[in-house]
């Protein structure tokens, strides 16, 4: 039988271009894209490392829920088993807690450099408002996977903090029902923390992730200079392929490392398990919960539930707030380094004092 064109045509391609049809040059294009030469520092690569501790964080949660049971009855055994049973179900674990703090911190410091050099104007809103809603979501990551553990104060957390959703005018009551399943913390509310943790925010996380990467793949990388500063145009830019992908690659091996040094010196611990008819003598949530908690104690429950819709608002559509009072009032622009410096110092003195306390 004789070979077709068609045949004779494929095998000059070769197997892989034929099996998979791909617009090589395309993709290579994409590799070479210009890069601004500031990224080539560590601490302007942030935006990376969250992804990198988000897919650890897929690949250990799997691991562990081969074990986990979502029942108010199995939840802290099964815990109990896998950290003192199953082989290596300490470390894993571990790696996930921490895994799941250092997220939080990398994408708060990413949110930090964004605001303090001023990424986040004309055309960069949505990017920074999705890039806030990253943040709300990991910080319900943490809260929920908290909760799974089932302990004493993970349980009582879960507890104070359903009161404050209560406290939310109008829809708080309907609200926090719905998270509790019910009108106490108890199985219900185990059942829906396990589904909210493991299945709607991945999701969620993942879809506000690659919204993110898509609206800076269409308005670019900010390009930050100081102002004097002379920079031949030969060094403005490198590729992101392989230079940016070699600094990002660095950064995740010096990340891993560091989640293993964390999971082998302070492995995640166990409390006692969860007591509805006992309370603890000294309630404690999660420390990036801590300046809500303080200032939980300092005010009444209502206008803490004020302040921090406000606060959260105000991080929301700051790039909105920051153009009304330039082009509005004519506040200059520069105003944004003093409110983010005073709030930073505000926060960070609160976590503490409620550290120490």
């Amino acid at each position: 039988m004789s070979r077709t064109n068609t045949d004779t045509a494929q095998d000059k391609k070769g197997f892989w271009a034929t099996a998979l049809p791909v617009n090589w040059d395309a993709l290579k294009e994409i590799g070479s894209e210009p890069i601004p030469n500031h990224l080539k520092k560590w601490w302007w690569c942030l935006g990376g490392t969250p992804l990198i501790l988000f897919s650890i964080q897929l690949v250990t949660g799997l691991l562990l829920l081969f074990y986990y049971v979502p029942s108010a009855d199995g939840a802290y055994q099964s815990v109990n088993h896998i950290t003192h049973v199953v082989p290596f179900g300490w470390f894993i674990r571990s790696l996930h807690k921490w895994s799941a703090n250092l997220m939080i911190v990398a994408v708060f410091l990413h949110t930090l450099r964004v605001f303090f050099t001023g990424a986040y104007r004309m055309p960069r809103q949505l990017t920074w408002m999705a890039g806030v809603f990253l943040l709300g979501g990991t910080l319900m990551f943490g809260f929920t996977g908290y909760s799974l553990v089932y302990e004493q104060m993970s349980f009582w957390g879960a507890t104070v903090a359903t009161n404050i959703t209560e406290a939310v005018p109008v829809i708080g009551p309907t609200m926090a029902y719905l998270m509790r399943g019910g009108e106490s913390v108890g199985a219900n509310t185990l059942t829906r923390f396990f589904v909210l943790h493991t299945a709607i925010l991945p999701v969620a996380v993942m879809g506000l992730i690659g919204v993110h990467i898509l609206l800076i793949r269409l308005h670019g990388v900010t390009e930050l200079y100081f102002d004097g500063e002379v920079i031949p145009e030969e060094k403005k830019y490198f590729k992101f392929w392989p230079d940016h992908i070699s600094t990002e690659t660095i950064v995740g091996l010096t990340v891993i490392y560091l989640l293993v040094i964390l999971a082998l010196v302070f492995p995640a611990h166990l409390g006692e398990p969860a007591n509805p008819n006992q309370t603890p003598m000294h309630i404690k949530p999660e420390w990036y919960f801590y300046f809500s908690f303080r200032m939980l104690k300092l005010t009444a429950l209502k206008v803490n539930v004020i302040i921090t819709g406000a606060l959260l608002a105000g991080l929301t559509f700051w790039p909105m707030i920051e153009d009304f009072l330039y082009t509005r009032l004519r506040i200059p622009r520069n105003f944004s380094i003093i409110v983010g410096i005073v709030g930073f110092i505000i926060f960070l003195g609160f976590t503490l004092w409620e550290s120490f306390a």
